[in-house]
């Protein structure tokens, strides 16, 4: 907006999927590669999930020494009431986990930052995106040797919006955005 403050922007923050070709939006990111053959696509980064514990948590509830041990512990995962950003988010509750038998969460929350503030607030250990991380400094990388599935991330428009100025800069800012942060 400093660099370009004639543009205005409105951000809609929803898992959800809007219609680009019927311009629900001009622009979105998505955790899947676009299905609509319309769509101009640019990768922008691959999301690596990890499982999190406030040091508050751990204290109380003691350090999981492997996946199996996660049966015993107070996990916040993806609600069920919303379309989840990508189908593997819930990945902790197979993660180790006793064939049959299924892990109860804590807590379900349907948005990626809420589920990182319940974590950091010391409810539980939960799956949180590499790119969220930064921003916490009293987190706490549970069973460091397993991870997540990788999910892809796309920055996408119609191909309508192709020479569109307004897209291209939006495009580039947010690119040179993820670079520096070093997402990549």
């Amino acid at each position: 907006m400093e660099l370009y403050p004639e543009i205005t922007l409105s951000l809609v923050v929803d898992d959800g999927e809007l219609d680009l070709s019927m311009r629900e939006a001009d622009v979105a990111i998505r955790m899947s590669p676009p299905r609509q053959p319309d769509l101009v696509q640019r990768h922008l980064l691959t999301v690596r999930n990890h499982l999190f514990a406030s040091s508050e948590y751990l204290k109380k509830y003691g350090i999981p020494a492997q996946a199996e041990d996660l049966d015993d512990h107070r996990l916040i995962v993806y609600g069920d009431d919303a379309k989840p950003p990508a189908a593997s988010v819930n990945w902790l509750l197979e993660a180790g986990a006793k064939p049959g038998e299924d892990r109860r969460p804590i807590l379900k929350v349907n948005n990626v930052t809420g589920i990182c503030r319940a974590v950091v607030s010391g409810l539980g250990i939960g799956s949180i995106p590499n790119f969220m991380i930064e921003e916490t400094v009293d987190l706490v990388r549970v069973l460091p040797e397993i991870s997540g599935p990788t999910i892809e991330a796309y920055f996408v428009y119609p191909e309508e919006l192709r020479p569109s100025k307004r897209i291209s800069v939006f495009r580039d800012f947010l690119i040179r955005k993820v670079q520096e942060a070093r997402l990549v």
